[in-house]
């Protein structure tokens, strides 16, 4: 059995919002007033927005032994898929005109519930199951993973350990959604775990992320990705003092990180991990590239693939990157194999023609993807495409731009300028956005 938070006074900081603290019995007071409206069905999708709400949501599940669903999207086709697999499934939601195909229940007001005289923290089995986490659909349709209390506590006090946060009431703001692997494991269960605070806005913009840092005391760290750092950087917004950084769910480009470091006078620590697996692994860029692995797990390779184990890692797990290991407890990252590409007898990576192209001054944003044969065709060429965000040049000097960096067979054919790129709400791009922008510039150069 393990504490449904690691609080242990009843006057700690478990929350802000808007800068004023909530403190743990009251969340407590608030999971239970939610525990009792959960009604019959074991299944709760928390779509809740404000992130306080959506921890009192997955707590209220986890004290009742109910189960939250987590898709990365709400599209039609995903909760039809729901339903037919949770068909007792109910949508918990903080908004009103909530449009998710499901019965749903509207976050109550708990303020009127007291807090207990007696402070007293619930006790959770470590083999419960807390929820089905979904895969974000960059490489495919989203899938679902289940995911067992212990194995997730016993992740995020490491990651509050690997991050120097042992021993400190740190107030955790975060960009990514609580919804996302990264987001629920550092921005909701480790401050519930490890008795850090967690901040309920999930601010978007460099001035919202400013003005959300400054609501809230020292130690503060952000929880973020590389899309989001990348704006920060750019925007010139001066931020409050950040005593730590936090990013993940894309390549971090090394020289990106240090300037962070330098302009915002902080320490940034960059995660690895995936839905599959959760965080496994944390690097400091400006200190080196080799990744640090949590204890207990271990790398090993199988049929030209890389196996995660051990640890808090419940199933031997095949990750989808090229991966070479360099000690028993270190490794380096090579790049996605999704990613490799190879034309006429030459190889390369997306991640890597994605840095060059980011690299040329004026792109804002792009991504390289490979394009499938058309039909008919019997050339048997691989090729691969991209799509821009650079407002101010041409695709003629954007081509000679590239052409100066990477070899001409991996030159884009289209190059597609688009206003914006179809990231979701962590900065990935789902492969079926990608795909729908090349097919529609085809569809259109056709016509």
């Amino acid at each position: 059995m393990l504490p449904l938070i690691g609080h242990v006074r009843a006057e700690a900081t478990l929350a802000y919002r808007g800068g004023a603290a909530i403190s743990a019995a009251r969340f407590l007071a608030d999971v239970a007033e939610l525990g009792d409206r959960l009604g019959d069905s074991r299944h709760v999708l928390n779509a809740c927005d404000d992130r306080y709400r959506f921890a009192v949501g997955l707590a209220a599940c986890a004290a009742t032994g109910r189960v939250s669903l987590l898709p990365p999207t709400h599209t039609r086709d995903l909760i039809r898929q729901l339903r037919a697999s949770f068909p007792d499934a109910v949508c918990l939601t903080d908004q009103a005109a909530c449009t998710i195909g499901l019965p749903h229940l509207h976050y109550p007001d708990t303020s009127a519930r007291p807090v207990a005289k007696h402070f007293s923290v619930p006790k959770v089995p470590a083999t419960q199951l807390l929820a089905y986490v979904f895969t974000s659909g960059s490489t495919g349709a989203p899938q679902p993973w289940r995911k067992r209390f212990g194995p997730l506590v016993t992740c995020v006090r490491e990651e509050s350990r690997r991050l120097g946060l042992e021993g400190t009431a740190a107030a955790i703001v975060a960009t990514v959604p609580p919804q996302h692997m990264y987001g629920l494991e550092s921005s909701v269960l480790m401050p519930l775990a490890a008795g850090h605070a967690l901040c309920a806005e999930r601010p978007f913009y460099p001035a919202d992320i400013a003005a959300a840092l400054d609501l809230v005391p020292r130690p503060r760290v952000l929880v973020s990705t590389p899309v989001h750092l990348r704006a920060l950087l750019g925007s010139g917004v001066p931020l409050p003092e950040v005593d730590l950084m936090v990013s993940a769910t894309a390549p971090l480009p090394q020289p990106l990180a240090v300037e962070i470091e330098e302009r915002f006078a902080t320490r940034l620590i960059d995660l690895y991990g995936s839905t599959e697996t959760g965080q496994i692994a944390t690097r400091r860029l400006s200190e080196g590239l080799e990744w640090q692995l949590w204890p207990g797990v271990r790398l090993g390779h199988r049929d030209g693939d890389t196996w995660a184990d051990g640890g808090h890692i419940e199933q031997p797990t095949r990750l989808c990157d090229v991966i070479e290991v360099t000690g028993p407890e270190s490794f380096r990252l090579q790049g996605r194999q999704a990613d490799l590409v190879n034309i006429a007898g030459k190889r390369s990576s997306l991640a890597y023609l994605n840095h060059q192209l980011a690299s040329i001054p004026g792109v804002h944003d792009g991504a390289f993807f490979h394009v499938e044969e058309r039909r008919g065709s019997h050339t048997g060429v691989a090729r691969v495409a991209a799509c821009v965000v650079a407002p101010r040049l041409d695709a003629a000097a954007l081509m000679e731009l590239l052409r100066e960096r990477i070899d001409p067979v991996f030159l884009p054919r289209p190059l597609v300028f688009v206003a914006r790129l179809p990231r979701n709400s962590t900065g990935k791009l789902p492969q079926e956005a990608l795909m729908a922008l090349a097919a529609a510039h085809l569809k259109s150069s056709v016509a």
